[in-house]
């Protein structure tokens, strides 16, 4: 019986062929079904035949197809049924997709086939897991040892320090650099203006990889300077996800090309709903200048980035410029992308992995996430600081849609004692996901968490604080589709002043926000409390 699963669940695609098959047959059966006269040889007249079908043999007619189409739905929804709980997904997901499968039973369907099914996950992405250089998982191997042997903290070192370090260390292998220098950057003006810097002083190498880039004012700044530099004979490797960068002209491409530049999309879709593929983004926003110089953070490149869409206005986001050892982490992950989008390897060499001179003494954490990893990192990384936290815990997230185990945590927490606030947008870019975050308010509101809504502008960053001693900052929201499925980076930055500085901007940022009070949230219209819910039914699919 359990091989008769497993062989089943291995051949789904073939499974569903064939019920799309049998679908359309039963389907074209029912067209042709004719209710026999009850004496062919009886000699009628046209209006008799004409009263006969309407009186009686059409809904005959009608309900024989009807009953059809009705067996036909009723095998498919216990067919789907089957197989997604095949699948072992947790139950609010598996719920979720009945749901979805019943209220729209052909349009729930394509949408399962292609945006819910995880089967070939592992498949896909099993050459690019595969790939890794072994140097960093040596170093991660002999920081691991020295955790072990409590030789790496001092006996009074906090408590959240030191089992975030080990958890990284552990889940994606990942070594904590300590020679570095970190610059926090909080819009885009200042970011940019940062980037646009950096681009322009590039001697040997600029690798950038980000999940939105669009030809607009700031792109094309950024554009010019890469082909620039190409032109010059500097290595500019792009990397753009084709789902999130869908508007990028062919023309804006073959310029690019002809000047030099080496572009490719991240897991190309060329028919969006045909393929399995579209549900695993690179949601990456990294640049790396020379080895030395690396940027990552929340920020795409589009001038909304820059407050220039009048809906959204003022943008407020984080981003990190980082010089020094740091900076190894982010190429290592955009080789292996790079490796992964053009099958072509790079060798491990100083050109890449230069020496360092002294940069500071700022520790630091680069880890990754995403459908080949062995781990949900990131998830863990949260759930790990948030549980661990004995104070405070400050988050900024321009989405709240976490699962269960994060929503847990922070319920404790604040259930604990400890201070957690966490900051939202006052307005939606993406209305769903906006009001399936509106819908985890109330349980939080009524654990102890605070919760603002930022009103200066749209706030985008993707900050996690805690206790004045761990801070993270990287491209991985408080949602499912980040902390699941999409290919994600975040630096984890153990440095006293680092967080301090940041605490301070979240405290002017609560400045700029009207706090939510619970009482006045318990009164909100009906209409939001409709919109919550229906989201909230959706949230394990966005």
């Amino acid at each position: 019986m359990v091989n008769n699963l497993n062989l089943i669940k291995k051949n789904k695609i073939y499974l569903y062929a064939i019920f799309i098959i049998i679908l359309f047959t039963l389907q074209g059966d029912a067209i042709h079904i004719h209710e026999p006269s009850p004496n062919p040889l009886r000699i009628v007249k046209i209006d008799e035949i004409q009263n006969s079908v309407l009186s009686e043999n059409f809904p005959i007619y009608l309900q024989k197809i009807k009953g059809y189409i009705g067996t036909v739905f009723t095998i498919y929804t216990i067919f789907i049924a089957i197989i997604i709980f095949m699948e072992n997904k947790n139950p609010s997901k598996t719920i979720s997709w009945l749901l979805v499968l019943v209220l729209f039973p052909v349009i729930g369907f394509i949408f399962y086939l292609f945006m819910g099914q995880n089967v070939r996950k592992k498949k896909i992405f099993k050459k690019k897991r595969k790939r890794d250089f072994p140097f960093f998982e040596q170093v991660a191997n002999i920081q691991r040892e020295a955790v072990r042997d409590k030789e790496l903290f001092e006996a009074n070192e906090s408590f959240v320090k030191k089992r975030l370090i080990s958890l990284i260390l552990n889940n994606s292998k990942s070594p904590f650099t300590i020679n570095n220098h970190l610059k926090v950057l909080t819009n885009g003006d200042e970011t940019f203006s940062s980037i646009i810097e950096a681009l322009k002083g590039a001697q040997h190498h600029i690798h950038l990889e980000y999940f939105i880039i669009k030809d607009d004012y700031i792109g094309g700044i950024i554009k010019h300077i890469l082909m620039d530099k190409a032109k010059k004979g500097i290595k500019v490797r792009v990397i753009y996800d084709s789902v999130g960068s869908w508007r990028l002209s062919e023309r804006y491409l073959q310029e690019m090309r002809n000047a030099g530049v080496e572009i490719h999309a991240f897991s190309p879709v060329a028919f969006p709903l045909l393929s399995r593929k579209l549900n695993y983004r690179n949601h990456r926003k990294i640049i790396v200048i020379d080895g030395k110089i690396g940027f990552l953070g929340g920020l795409n490149i589009g001038d909304e980035y820059l407050g220039r869409n009048p809906h959204l206005g003022f943008w407020r986001d984080s981003h990190l410029k980082v010089e020094g050892e740091a900076v190894y982490g982010l190429q290592n992950i955009f080789l292996m992308d790079w490796l992964f989008v053009t099958n072509q390897e790079i060798t491990f060499s100083p050109i890449y992995f230069p020496k360092l001179s002294h940069y500071g003494e700022q520790l630091i954490q680069i880890t990754a996430s995403g459908p080949d990893s062995d781990w949900e990192s990131i998830m863990q990384a949260y759930f790990s600081i948030i549980s661990s936290a004995e104070d405070r815990i400050f988050i900024n997230t321009p989405y709240l849609v976490p699962g269960e185990s994060i929503m847990m945590a922070l319920k404790t927490a604040a259930l604990s004692g400890v201070d957690v606030r966490i900051i939202l947008p006052s307005k939606p870019d993406h209305k769903t996901v906006f009001w399936a975050s509106m819908s985890n308010v109330e349980e939080l509101l009524e654990a102890g968490v605070k919760i603002y809504q930022y009103k200066k502008g749209f706030i985008h960053a993707k900050i996690v604080l805690v206790d004045g001693i761990v801070a993270s900052v990287g491209t991985a929201n408080l949602d499912i589709r980040s902390l699941e499925i999409n290919f994600e980076v975040n630096a984890f930055i153990y440095d006293q002043d680092i967080v301090s500085k940041m605490e301070k901007n979240f405290l002017i940022d609560i400045e700029d926000s009207q706090e939510i009070k619970f009482e006045e949230f318990l009164k909100r219209p009906l209409i939001n409390k409709v919109k919550e819910s229906t989201a909230r039914l959706l949230s394990p699919l966005l």
